[in-house]
Formats: C-alpha cells, structure tokens, sequence
C-alpha cells in the first residue's frame, strides 16, 4: 500500500510519518496474536474441563463448566472496554493497545503454567477464572484502539479496505490456534497431548508476545489524536460525553442492537460453536474436526477483505444487512446438511428409528449439573434423559400423565424405564444399570454410531457448510471496523465503539455456544441451540433495516465533529 494521505482535514504527525502498510500490517499482527491467545482456551476446553474441574462431574457437566469459565472472558469485555476506551480517549490509541496486548500475553502464559485440579483443588479453576477475566479485559480494550488506529490512518475512500485487513486476525488467530494444536498433538501422540502437551501453545504465547510489542513500539500516535492533543480538543470526560449524550448514546445503542449482536451470534455460529457441534453432537473426533474448521477459515478468510473493500465501493449499510438476512433462513438446513455429511450413519438413524422419551415433563430434571451432585437416577424421566444426553442422541418429548413412569421408543420399539422412585440404592444402582445396557444395545442396533466413522464423512460438503457460515460473516463483519469508527465522533470515539462491540461480541456471541448447548440439553434436540443465533440476527436486521445509517466516505476528522457538533 502507498502511504495515505491526511483525510478529513485532519493533520499531519510532527514525528516521522508512518507507512499505511506498516499501520495496517503492525496493528492487524498484534491483535491476530491476541486473539490467538483468547481463542486458544476455546479450542482447549475439552482438555480445560478435564484437568481443572472434578472428577465427580460428568464428561458433558465438565465440558460445560469449561464453556462457562470461557466464557468469563466474554463477560468482563464490556468492562474492558469501558476502562480502555476511557484511556484510548485521554492517552491515546497507539500506547493502550500496547498495554492490553502484555496483559493478554502475560495471562495467556500463565494459564500453559497453572497446576491443575489434583493439585491445586479448587483454587485452579478460581486462577483460571481470574486469568481468563484478565484476557477479557485486555481484548475489550484491544480492537476498539486498533480499528481506530488503522481507520485514523486510511484514506476515505479506502478505509473499509483498509479496516477489513484487522477483521481477518480474530479468524487467523483461531485457524493458527488450531493449527499449533493439530501440530503439537501430531508429533506428540494423542494421550501425551491429553496429559500436558496441551500447555505447549499456551506457553508459544511468550514469543508471540514478544515479536508484538516490539511491532508496535515502532509506530506512532494517530493522527487525529495528535491533532485533537495540539488543539487541547481532547475529552476530559469521555463516559459523560459518550453515554450522557442522546446523541451519541443513541448512535451506541444502534450499533449494538442494530448490527454488532447478529454480527456476534453469526460469527461465532461458524466459528466455535461448530466445531463444538462436530465434536459434541457429531461426535467427530477432535483431530479430525479441528482440521476441518481450520480449512474452512483459512478458505474463508479472504472474504473479509473483499467485502471490506467492496463496501467502499456500494456502502457499508447494504453487506451488513444481506448479511444477517441470509442466515436466519439458513441455518437450520445448512446445520442439518452438515451433521449428514460428518456423521451420515447417526443421521440416518435419527430419520429411520427416531428416539422418543415419554414421560410427565414435571418429573424431569434439566440435564446439567453444575457442582456435581445429581446423579440423575432417582426418577424415571432423568434416567432415560441422562442416558441419552451422554450418548449424544437426539430426542423428541412426548408428555404423559402426571405420575406415570416413564418409557423410551427407538423406532417404534418401547423401552420401559425401571421405577427407580421407589426403589432403594443398591436395586436402583443395579436396574439403571441394566436399562442403560438394554438401552444401548438397542440404539446400537438402529444404526447410533458411538462415533462418526472417518471414512464415511464428506468432507467436502462439511468444509462447504461452514465456509457458507464464513461468507455471511464476512458480509458483516469484513465493514464492520469501518462503519463503527465512522459512526462515533473522534473525542470519544475510543469509548463509544469499544462497548457496543463488546457487549455484542462479549455477551450475545461468546455466551453462544453455552446457552446453545443448555438449550439442546433441556430439549433433547441436537438443532434447537440454533435457535439462539437465528433469532437474535433476525432482530438485529429488523433493527438495522429501520435505523442503521450510511457512513460509507464520512469525515471522521476533529474538525468535521466539532462542525456537525455545531449544526
């Protein structure tokens, strides 16, 4: 790229002019690296669950509590970028994202070091919480500085472009993650992986890290913070002026309702939460799935830039619309599809011998159990339910009478559950047992694969799936930088774009894959978590419709807010 030239009336840098290609270039790697780091977790959590919580939970439980301790992260962010955005508005862009990007690697390492639950009790999965709040905090102050940064930098015309090359790291920084785990678990075996060889990413961090900080001291302040500094235009009070401003606050409120949340729950539909699915519902063996999410981003991922580029050209309103038109018509059969091509002996099952537990819905416990102490087999109802839910098999409710003992049907075929109520602990430990057995061999003989058979996997039409899952994302989320940036007004744009995009990215995307799977829980329906995501992208596109505006080529220069500011 050729160095770009001042935009909006804004003024040139007293120091040294930075290049365009090394703004773009050192913004972009350091927060790849970033979110390499917060990604690892995600990617982890199934070895997370197992060496920091108990072992008297059960392996869905465990998993679970991993998803609820990552998503930790994604509670605090919000409150990150409060405390960020703040020092971003008063600071500067440039220094506050250095700094939240040595807290994130500093906690990143320290997580590949933290003893496990054998050792420490307890007090391991607290560290881990309190680690995983620190990295919360450091990404809610890190792409609000460097979107702001890359787009305080770029030509008007050229700012999607130029913005879009930042909206690839958070997909680059999960595919590397992913990449260096397929990596360290193929050269050290699976069971050594499984023991401690999945510290070793956590611990690569230290270099990331290292290579980061030194990119980015190289560079200087925005040029419109270095403006609005030599003017002494700089907000003394950026939350008052962000959120005690209808109008400001109202442009706040529309870009988290009318574009970041749908923007979130797509993201991450395509992302974690599937490869979630192809491993817990699925049942598609981590290597295997892992490699197969990988491919579909690293396909994906130049669609990001595209569509940053393409709305400079046709508007950023009209991307982020098509973009979360689209999924909510589609997920539901672009999900089913995918669980055909990746595990077409379950499917098959599913269609020619459907799993139906009758029972009295008032006698059935919701299948999760946070501090484990429910051994869901002292009704009728949770013993056929916990059965299944553990056995990964999809299942239709049918309510009976109130009182009545509950039963299973596999294809028509029915299966009475023991009346574990009245039964005292030895009886009961022995019928449970017995019924699971009977239960088992019977879905074992309508075709329920304990795993997906690798040979029998499409693994095109798998890839295809979620690289159609990226394209949608990349209609959003490739403007997104742009069209925040250029909504807010420089004295407090820090402030103002950071919490929007974090409580949507935060709180409706990364809560999405815990909610998506407690909802499967509590239904038996391996697709009912879609629901999670399909309606809140249809109610960001009702509200982005009505009131999201065009900032496509808008000045987004001091000069130009103090003028609209006086209209």
């Amino acid at each position: 790229m050729d160095e770009a030239p001042a935009a909006g009336g804004q003024a040139a840098p007293k120091k040294k002019e930075t290049s365009q290609t090394m703004v773009v270039g050192a913004s972009s790697l350091g927060t790849m690296f970033e979110w390499y780091d917060f990604f690892l977790y995600g990617s982890l959590a199934g070895y997370i669950g197992t060496h920091f919580f108990p072992e008297s939970l059960n392996d869905s439980t465990r998993f679970i509590l991993a998803l609820a301790t990552f998503a930790a992260g994604f509670v605090v962010r919000p409150f990150g970028a409060l405390v960020f955005g703040r020092v971003g508005d008063i600071v500067g862009r440039k220094n506050t994202f250095l700094v939240t990007m040595i807290i994130m690697g500093a906690a990143t390492f320290a997580v590949g070091l933290l003893p496990g639950y054998d050792t420490l009790g307890i007090f391991a999965p607290i560290i881990l919480v309190g680690l995983r709040i620190l990295q919360g905090l450091a990404i809610g102050g890190e792409y609000g500085g460097a979107a702001i940064y890359i787009a305080e930098h770029a030509a008007p015309e050229k700012r999607g472009f130029a913005t879009s090359w930042l909206q690839t790291t958070a997909t680059i920084g999960l595919f590397i993650s992913l990449v260096i785990i397929l990596g360290v678990r193929s050269l050290m075996g699976a069971e050594e992986f499984a023991e401690w060889g999945w510290r070793i990413p956590f611990l690569v961090s230290i270099f990331l890290l290292g290579i980061s900080v030194w990119i980015r001291l190289q560079l200087n302040e925005s040029p419109v913070f270095q403006e609005m500094k030599e003017e002494a235009a700089i907000s003394k009070a950026p939350w008052a002026e962000a959120f005690g401003q209808w109008r400001n606050l109202k442009l706040i409120l529309i870009a988290l309702f009318g574009c970041v949340a749908g923007q979130a729950v797509i993201w991450y539909s395509g992302t974690l939460y599937g490869l979630y699915f192809l491993q817990q519902i699925n049942k598609v063996d981590g290597f295997t799935a892992e490699w197969l999410v990988a491919l579909s981003l690293l396909l994906g991922t130049p669609l990001y830039i595209f569509f940053g580029w393409l709305s400079d050209k046709v508007g950023r309103r009209p991307l982020i619309l098509a973009g979360l038109f689209f999924p909510v018509f589609l997920y539901f059969p672009m999900f089913n599809i995918m669980s055909q091509a990746a595990n077409p002996a379950m499917a098959a099952a599913q269609t020619a011998s459907p799993v139906v537990v009758h029972a009295d819905a008032s006698e059935c416990s919701f299948q999760f159990d946070p501090v484990g102490q429910t051994s869901f087999d002292r009704r009728s109802c949770d013993v056929a339910k916990s059965f299944l839910a553990s056995s990964g098999v999809s299942y239709a409710n049918e309510p009976l009478s109130e009182g009545a003992v509950a039963f299973v049907t596999v294809g028509g075929q029915r299966f009475d559950v023991p009346a574990v109520e009245n039964m005292g602990e030895e009886e009961r430990a022995n019928a449970v047992s017995s019924y699971r057995a009977e239960l088992g061999e019977a879905l074992s003989a309508a075709g329920y694969p304990a795993s997906a058979a690798r040979d029998e996997i499409n693994y095109v039409l798998v890839v295809a799936v979620i690289f159609v899952t990226q394209l949608f994302t990349a209609m959003i989320y490739g403007p997104l930088a742009a069209m925040l940036v250029e909504l807010f007004p420089a004295r407090v744009r820090y402030t103002s774009m950071s919490l929007p995009y974090h409580i949507g990215n935060g709180w409706f995307g990364g809560f999405l894959p815990t909610t998506a799977f407690a909802i499967i829980a509590a239904t038996g329906n391996i697709y009912s978590g879609i629901w999670y995501p399909v309606v809140i992208a249809g109610f960001t596109f009702v509200i982005a419709f009505f009131f999201l505006p065009e900032t496509k080529g808008k000045d987004i220069g001091h000069a130009a807010d103090a003028a609209r500011a006086r209209e």
